[in-house]
């Protein structure tokens, strides 16, 4: 169609523009100033020189664009976030109707001027010079789009007003830009930006966002009738919103007016038009969603979460919290999220299963892929989204203090970061959990899988707590830890230990390594310890403290199923720490790719300590270690469940309080944690198996995400290798003998040789040694406790409670020395309370 044809820059024709324009500004200044000479020649002559001398060169910033989250895949879309909902699109996804349809509602003579209509601009001012005449606009899209254009390059609000108040010396300078805009950029490059920045209601901005406002569709699919009411509506979006029922009838109108102008320039047939204006119009009306309350589904809205604190916490999104915010809702990013459907969808089934949503604990679990960091799955069992004060849905608080201020529970609705901790969520206690960090330091520092002794039903430590406190042994000041099962006692190597969580062999192999040193592993693996290191009842000064920390194996420390997942992530990809991230490609609005989304690592372990651990750590789940020496696990059905190799380990805090799985492929860290976020010092107990339980549901959520995927096998330490075998002296037996000559035979072996505090019940004379803890091998250097002998009797080699009998004195007897079955009846030290166990 010759409408289409762009109009020759002829010189002469853009000279008679820039003369009339020139008249004009001469015209209203001095008719401003000196009504009786504002039509001189003098008035013109000075006015075309001043209108020459206006600035032509427009600097046009890049207006705010919306960003998108997409999950691994690419292709599902998780959520956006914008300021404004606007996402630029090149001329060629606009459809010629749509192009049609905006000249036809806003400038006619579009391809007949160059930026602007200097007749129209002639016409207006005759027009509206007229008292009582219905005053007429001149603007072009030209240089309605330099208008636009300047208010979203203003940088303060008063040149936003600058650019859009109604003064003679704006409207030259529009025009000014406009000639200057349609000389460089021309017909198409005009459209295109205009259609790009129009602003056409209900929070939306440009022509893609408006299709998929109002017809939930992509311009190039736009018909007709579709493109007349977009086009109409740039002129007063709020005046001819669809959508309001008191404005739909003027919509039509503004609609048909389109559509007669289309065919009066003759874009469209009177037959087209007919059929266009005939059409009813229906409109979707539905905003965009904005955020991360928008993207609950499938629990989405919790990884959104995280992935916006992640977002704002990188510098190279800005110096401030408030420019990366800014960045990421004015950027038009399209971000690639780690996000796994598969793996999420296995992860929230899962948790419903097992603790349904409006539950007050919540099942809280994060996925990790070992080698990158990148958090795969995060579900809980609660909706992502901000309780409704006029219409409160949130149950009471299970906290009775907050319960009696009329502080409401996080259950069912919560935006607070329970899974992944953040602001004042620190997370919940670990348990036995941490029993991994004691381990990897016992290994870090010589000792090996083999390493065993007996471990007895309670173990009197070294490490002081209050006098008479629940944790300490009757009348002393000691700590003093037992098993959550007498019959645990015995002979353990670090499987059997491991695989059954026997408190009283990690205790004294913390005592022995160094409670510091499995925290300093901890904090490698990425634990966080939370407070104020000044604060006495904080883990972070607990922390600090470490060499008297005898409790921190059993998992007392606060920590997030993020960071536990993360943490054992690191042992199954052979030692290599990863940052937990939440992306895996961004790029920006040109389509150049961001370096922040790679992983970023680090060597945190050697690869024979991390994978001796990983060997032990199989025994937990009913998986086989590669040496075959499991004896038992605390999550045993694991492997059955997810039909492909495992490793893991399970934990529950004192009273049950919080219970916790890890389970974990080559390919997913699962961490599972049960818990009360609104009164972590609950009375109810968390469970681990059957119904409300946390192992099915992280049990299920693996078995799912490794559906279609392949069961890959650990890689093993080598069987002769030091951190299985050991390089372990013997420890000599010192039963009955005088304590000078325990010591000195001892101390020539090459250990750290300690008598013991109190005297154990023994047959060996009073006075005279025991034995020693622990008993068979270990590495040079070790310290060995003298156990002193009371000579009351018990079986030969009997520790107190060092049997399978009830922690006072009255069992089997099976400890150091010859193991012999003695009855003795002395009374042991015997438990206090139930110590964290699993």
């Amino acid at each position: 169609m010759t409408w289409l044809r762009k109009r020759d820059h002829n010189p002469l024709t853009n000279t008679a523009s820039l003369l009339i324009c020139g008249l004009l500004a001469g015209v209203v200044v001095a008719a401003a100033a000196f009504p009786a000479v504002a039509m001189s020649g003098l008035a013109a002559k000075a006015g075309a020189e001043t209108f020459d001398k206006l600035p032509t060169e427009l600097t046009v910033k890049r207006a705010p664009q919306i960003s998108y989250l997409y999950a691994s895949d690419a292709k599902t879309v998780l959520a956006t976030m914008f300021d404004e909902n606007r996402r630029d699109i090149p001329l060629k996804d606009i459809p010629l109707v749509m192009r049609q349809a905006i000249v036809a509602a806003e400038d006619h003579n579009y391809y007949k001027h160059n930026g602007v209509d200097a007749k129209g601009v002639v016409r207006a001012f005759v027009n509206n010079s007229n008292a009582g005449a219905q005053q007429q606009g001149a603007s072009t899209l030209t240089m309605q789009y330099v208008r636009l254009a300047i208010s979203y390059s203003a940088t303060s609000p008063k040149e936003v007003l600058a650019a859009t108040e109604d003064t003679t010396a704006r409207k030259l300078k529009e025009m000014r830009y406009a000639m200057q805009v349609d000389k460089e950029i021309g017909k198409d490059g005009v459209l295109e930006r205009y259609l790009n920045i129009a602003p056409f209601g209900n929070g939306a901005y440009g022509v893609y966002a408006a299709s998929q406002v109002y017809f939930g569709k992509q311009p190039k699919d736009l018909k007709v009738e579709e493109a007349a009411m977009l086009a109409g509506m740039v002129k007063a979006p709020d005046g001819f919103d669809p959508t309001d029922p008191a404005k739909y009838p003027k919509a039509v109108d503004r609609r048909n007016y389109v559509i007669d102008n289309m065919r009066d320039i003759g874009v469209i047939t009177p037959e087209q038009a007919a059929k266009a204006k005939a059409t009813k119009l229906v409109v979707k009306g539905k905003p965009t969603p904005n955020g991360c309350v928008a993207a609950n589904k499938n629990q989405w809205g919790f990884f959104c979460d995280y992935f916006y604190r992640w977002w704002l916490s990188q510098e190279t999104f800005g110096a401030t919290a408030y420019d990366r915010e800014r960045r990421l809702k004015t950027g038009g990013y399209r971000i690639v999220t780690s996000l796994d459907v598969q793996a999420q969808q296995g992860a929230k089934d899962g948790v419903e299963h097992s603790v349904p949503t409006g539950k007050k604990e919540a099942l809280m679990v994060a996925a990790v892929e070992p080698g990158t960091g990148r958090v795969r799955a995060l579900a809980t069992n609660r909706n992502y989204k901000l309780d409704s004060p006029d219409h409160p849905q949130n149950k009471a608080n299970s906290d009775p203090v907050k319960r009696r201020f009329g502080i409401r529970g996080t259950y069912p609705n919560t935006t607070n970061p329970l899974i992944t901790g953040g602001g004042d969520i620190h997370g919940y206690q670990g348990g036995s959990s941490f029993k991994m960090f004691t381990m990897i330091a016992a290994l870090e520092n010589g000792y090996s899988l083999n390493y065993s002794f007996n471990a007895p039903a309670t173990f009197k430590s070294n490490y002081i707590v209050e006098q008479n406190s629940p944790a300490a042994c009757p009348g002393t000041h000691f700590y003093c830890p037992i098993n959550a099962d007498p019959k645990e006692a015995g002979r353990y190597n670090m499987w059997g230990a491991f695989g059954k969580s026997v408190n009283t062999y990690f205790v004294p192999l913390e005592q022995q390594v160094g409670a510091e040193k499995g925290v300093e592993v901890a904090k490698r693996l990425g634990i966080k310890f939370a407070g104020r290191p000044s604060d006495p009842n904080s883990d972070a000064y607990l922390a600090a403290n470490a060499h008297t920390w005898g409790a921190f194996t059993l998992g007392v420390s606060s920590t997030t199923p993020l960071d536990l997942a993360n943490a054992y992530a690191t042992v199954a990809a052979d030692g290599t720490y990863c940052e937990p991230i939440p992306v895996e490609k961004i790029t920006d609005q040109d389509g150049n790719k961001l370096d922040v989304a790679n992983p970023r690592c680090t060597k945190a372990l050697k690869t024979e300590v991390a994978r001796a651990a990983l060997d032990a750590a199989r025994c937990p789940l009913g998986d086989h270690s590669a040496t075959s020496k499991c004896v038992g696990g605390t999550a045993s059905r694991t492997r059955g469940v997810v039909g492909k190799p495992v490793a893991g380990k399970t934990g529950t805090t004192d009273h049950d309080k919080t219970a916790v799985l890890v389970a974990m492929t080559k390919q997913y860290s699962f961490a599972g944690i049960l818990a009360d976020p609104d009164w972590p010092q609950t009375t109810e107990k968390m469970k681990h198996e059957g119904k409300g339980g946390v192992n099915p549901a992280v049990q299920e959520a693996l078995r799912d995400a490794m559906k279609g995927k392949p069961g890959i096998e650990f890689p093993t330490p080598g069987s002769d290798s030091k951190t299985v075998q050991g390089d372990e002296k013997t420890i000599p037996s010192v039963r009955c003998l005088s304590l000078d000559d325990a010591r000195a035979k001892l101390k020539d072996a090459g250990f750290d040789v300690r008598t013991g505090d109190g005297r154990v019940d023994s047959s060996c004379p009073a006075g005279t040694a025991a034995g020693s803890l622990p008993d068979g091998k270990a590495p040079e250097g070790t310290q060995v406790i003298i156990q002193v002998s009371n000579g009351k009797g018990a079986g030969d080699g009997g520790q107190p409670g060092n049997g399978n009998g009830d922690g006072n004195g009255n069992g089997n007897g099976n400890g150091n020395g010859n193991g012999g079955n003695g009855n003795g009846n002395g009374p042991g030290p015997g438990p206090i309370v139930p110590p964290p166990r699993n």
